[in-house]
């Protein structure tokens, strides 16, 4: 088996094990386990929670004392084992403790797959600029596999027999609802990927560390000091409010197109039956826009591709609030398409301004707080706020959700955010500083 196509496997299935639960956690946790609003954005906010410390201090076991390979081992295994206890679970606050520890678990393997990805073509005098970029794409395919297969097996209508026969046999070896057969499937495939991990090439620390380096240089926080710099302080900022848009999304997408079902004209739509296959052409079109970015930025530069990424939220969220399952099925369609410009224009676009702005001492501590701003504290600031808005303002007397309402808010959010970043952020575009990247 090639180098290649084993870190391909790597890539696939580190988000596969992702992809099976996380846009479904919505429809598990409101349509299935009956949670209110309050209740899904705090176990929701496990994300971020998982985001802040965790992988600065599994970055530095890896560097330090553990083998990278078996360290990621590891923390997949007992992130399955994690998740085979959630299906258990009843109330939403055992469930958050569980779900927190999952994601201690889950949450640094993000970064460090690709630090054993970069570390494995090296050492294989392979070309990292050509060759993993190809590879990663393969995460994406991952998580849209997960998704189709969660449609297909952990939904008690499911949209296919076989789908459905297959997901009544998980359930009853398991003893648990088919809803919760997310959660089996993602742990079977993570702790089959930590054994898979076993097999990749030996990557022993290099214990870059060692020396006079501070504490402080150590766990990464000399990148705070980016923080007095103006324009940095700004754009971190605008990524954690981001950051809480791209929550949303994850939080309620899934969720808003299966409470279709409540309104009777739409109760067996295509759209009901086939909500997380829908949700999936988000995750399509990401692969497609990633593709534009170079353009883009050398183009207009970070300041006006950051704000084509806020105004794609706008739409993103906008068109869902108009969208239904016949006449303005286009809506919903077009809606996800967007996603993929709002999501890479703002992710991927971001990780370049960072490496383009800071110094080479700091660039990888300053990428953790890129991620500590938008997957932790927006992360957070996401889940909280928007469960207690829509329990607060948007719940109905029959207890549905006023879904064009919240979506309509969040368009709002998002337009306010694009605003003040054009006033607040200074950028002076250079199309130079793109020539000297090297990842």
């Amino acid at each position: 088996m090639s180098i290649k196509f084993k870190l391909t496997v790597l890539s696939f299935f580190q988000f596969f094990v992702w992809g099976a639960w996380l846009t479904t956690l919505g429809s598990y946790g409101f349509g299935f386990k009956g949670w209110t609003g309050q209740e899904f954005g705090v176990v929701f906010m496990t994300l971020g929670l998982g985001s802040l410390i965790m992988p600065a201090l599994i970055g530095i076991i890896a560097d330090r004392w553990m083998n990278g390979e078996r360290l990621y081992a590891l923390m997949h295994i007992l992130y399955g084992i994690t998740l085979f206890i959630l299906p258990a679970l009843d109330a939403p606050s055992s469930f958050f403790w569980i779900l927190l520890l999952s994601m201690c678990f889950y949450m640094p393997t993000i970064a460090l797959s690709n630090a054993l990805s970069y570390r494995i073509l090296i050492d294989n005098q392979l070309d990292v600029i050509k060759v993993f970029p190809p590879i990663r794409v393969w995460g994406t395919v991952g998580f849209i596999a997960a998704m189709w297969i969660t449609n297909l097996v952990s939904d008690p209508q499911s949209p296919l027999d076989a789908g459905k026969v297959l997901g009544e046999k998980i359930s009853a070896i398991t003893g648990h609802a088919v809803n919760a057969n997310q959660f089996y499937i993602a742990g079977v495939f993570a702790v089959l990927l930590g054994l898979y991990a076993l097999t990749l090439p030996k990557c022993p620390p290099e214990n870059k560390s060692k020396g006079s380096t501070s504490w402080a240089e150590k766990l990464g926080l000399n990148a705070f000091k980016l923080l007095g710099n103006y324009k940095m302080l700004i754009f971190f900022l605008f990524s954690m409010f981001l950051g809480a848009a791209l929550q949303l999304t994850n939080m309620y997408g899934d969720t808003y197109l299966k409470d279709f079902e409540n309104i009777p004209q739409y109760a067996d739509s295509f759209v009901v039956r086939y909500s997380t296959m829908i949700i999936s052409i988000s995750q399509i079109s990401e692969t497609l826009f990633i593709l534009a970015i170079p353009f883009f930025m050398k183009k207009f530069g970070i300041k006006k591709v950051m704000l084509i990424s806020m105004f794609a939220w706008v739409l993103r969220f906008g068109l869902f609030s108009y969208g239904n399952p016949e006449g303005f099925f286009w809506m919903i369609v077009l809606s996800n398409i967007v996603y993929g410009m709002a999501f890479d224009f703002f992710n991927i676009s971001g990780s370049l301004f960072v490496e383009t702005s800071t110094d080479k001492e700091i660039r990888s501590s300053a990428q953790g707080l890129f991620m500590m701003m938008t997957n932790g504290f927006g992360s957070i600031m996401g889940s909280l706020l928007s469960g207690w808005m829509i329990d607060k303002f948007y719940l109905l007397p029959d207890g549905t959700k006023d879904w064009p309402g919240i979506w309509m808010v969040f368009a709002v959010y998002a337009l306010v955010v694009a605003i003040f970043f054009a006033l607040l952020f200074r950028h002076k575009h250079n199309p130079a500083e793109l020539q000297s990247i090297r990842h």
